[in-house]
């Protein structure tokens, strides 16, 4: 059984929000919630809430599942969000780009290490 919960169009880097994803992908959940938890990073406090709505997701269609030391993140994915375009003035009356990134997150959490097929 897996359940899965999207977050699209964070306000954080993909770059950035990848490093947080990377410490929690393979982890228990009660363990991935604590590094969330204590992560000095701003996408930590995003992904917690993510991953806390995986875990309630995963509630919901399994009652029997009493909390999240049951469950294990076997997919946390990181994808490129729209790119806002702006411009920044420079010297000369030159304008330079600035890209503002945003990330599509998405967490996957299964009762099982290595993850029910489809």
């Amino acid at each position: 059984m897996i359940a899965r919960a999207i977050l699209r169009d964070i306000r954080h880097t993909p770059q950035k929000a990848r490093r947080i994803v990377n410490l929690i992908r393979g982890q228990r959940a009660d363990e991935a919630l604590s590094i969330l938890k204590f992560a000095p990073q701003a996408a930590g406090q995003d992904v917690y809430t993510l991953l806390a709505s995986a875990i309630a997701n995963a509630k919901q269609k399994n009652p029997a599942i009493r909390d999240a030391s049951e469950l294990w993140v076997v997919e946390a994915l990181v994808d490129e969000g729209r790119t806002m375009k702006r411009f920044r003035p420079r010297a000369q009356g030159r304008g330079f780009r600035i890209l503002k990134r945003s990330s599509h997150i998405s967490v996957a959490v299964s009762d099982n290490k290595k993850g029910a097929t489809k």
